[in-house]
């Protein structure tokens, strides 16, 4: 096998890291391969896209990071323990604007896409991934339940201990931190009240790609990033063949960057003046990124990117009950009697938690790399707040979304 650089994608409850690779794994520009399966009729990305936006209208919602994959395949597995209005509403949150791919349940996308991207590890990227249902002095969890969730979603059973919330948080975090490889992640800013009967799903992602074509630490500088905080950090540079797309109505760059493989890619979008995302935000949805993907054409394009951190720690309740989950929080209403054939009046949701963290980052040395013929090339000048999507080439699913609003650095006087 041919060596890999790391790439430094961070996460942490997602994680991403992303550093430089070689490229010599094939003789063809990255740009060129067959373009993965669109955002339409994909779960991942329909769920994913409300609550980044549900996330986003809070106005304090800073570098905002979530994995849609992790939380929609845990809400499905979860739906298949449940009956009644309960499971209608989760069937409804993972229905899709459009009909599922290929006329597929919801649920059956989002095991195959976890195969998928289980599959892709150590390709185009490395990763530790775990998702738990945690329970709280329950009845008996039924253990055909515990098998199913285990096999076709990857998610596994975790008792809470007897002990007061602190407790319950510090053996949450230790799962997190075992999950994401160790990294430490951010404290939830509120303490869960995990009452008898409670059930808790949590994700854990920590995801290290591997970029096709390298950022190198010889082609890095210090630039400014006009964000939430104008700052002065460190920028990362390239120039070559990508997948590229100018809305001059809506004045925003599409760019996809591929990840060793093909296995993932990386997908950027970036106003053209310096803004806010808010007005971006806004415009998204599954309808329009699909568009803005199917028009992205092989370009020279010359990169410039942020060195940068992202961290988010995240309980969705508040989300995902706007978005229409409500009976699965009320000890009364809820129904899981496949969870449980003791549940009825006892078990409930109480949290629905994800803790993430993201790093892009280049990698010194230069890989023997194909030679690319440049003409005319586009500039995507990253100095100022961009949306980030992670996917899953194969099936399409969106295994991380989220944005970069502030970039860490020294400090500059004027700000957005």
């Amino acid at each position: 096998m041919l060596p890999r650089l790391p790439v430094c994608i961070l996460i942490s409850l997602p994680v991403l890291l992303v550093h430089g690779s070689t490229a010599d794994s094939s003789k063809k520009s990255p740009a060129a391969a067959a373009r993965p399966p669109a955002p339409l009729g994909d779960p991942s990305w329909a769920l994913g896209l409300r609550l980044y936006q549900a996330l986003r209208s809070d106005p304090s919602s800073v570098n905002t990071l979530l994995s849609p994959l992790l939380v929609a395949s845990s809400l499905g597995a979860l739906g298949e323990g449940s009956a009644g209005a309960t499971a209608s509403q989760v069937q409804d949150l993972l229905n899709t604007p459009s009909p599922a791919k290929a006329g597929a349940h919801a649920v059956e996308l989002l095991s195959g896409a976890l195969k998928s991207f289980t599959e892709a590890n150590g390709t185009s990227f490395h990763v530790h991934a775990s998702s738990a249902l945690f329970s709280k002095q329950a009845p008996p969890v039924s253990q055909a339940f515990v098998k199913e969730s285990q096999a076709r979603f990857r998610l596994q059973h975790q008792p809470l201990g007897k002990g007061d919330s602190k407790a319950d948080l510090k053996q949450l975090h230790g799962w997190a931190k075992a999950g994401l490889g160790g990294l430490e992640g951010q404290p939830l800013a509120a303490n869960i009240q995990a009452k008898a009967g409670a059930l808790i799903l949590a994700n854990a992602l920590s995801f290290k790609g591997l970029w096709e074509r390298e950022f190198s630490e010889e082609s890095t500088d210090h630039r400014n990033f006009l964000g939430k905080k104008y700052t002065k950090v460190m920028m990362m540079h390239r120039t070559g063949l990508y997948r590229h797309h100018e809305d001059m109505e809506n004045m925003v760059q599409v760019l996809e960057l591929p990840l060793w493989g093909g296995k993932a890619s990386v997908v950027l979008l970036l106003p053209f003046h310096v803004e806010s995302l808010a007005r971006v935000d806004k415009l998204l949805s599954v309808e329009l990124l699909s568009k803005w993907l199917e028009k992205t054409n092989i370009t020279s394009v010359i990169i410039s990117l942020p060195k940068a951190n992202i961290t988010s720690t995240l309980n969705l309740q508040k989300q995902l009950s706007a978005l229409g989950l409500t009976d699965a929080w009320d000890q009364k209403m809820a129904d899981f009697s496949g969870v449980s054939e003791k549940s009825k009046g006892k078990l409930h949701l109480a949290g629905v938690l994800q803790w993430a963290s993201l790093e892009l980052a280049a990698q010194a040395g230069n890989g023997d790399l194909e030679e690319e013929n440049i003409e005319k090339p586009k500039m995507f000048y990253a100095d100022h707040p961009f949306i980030i999507f992670v996917r899953d080439n194969t099936t399409g699913a969106l295994l991380l979304m989220g944005a970069l609003d502030h970039a860490e650095g020294e400090a500059l006087h004027d700000e957005l």
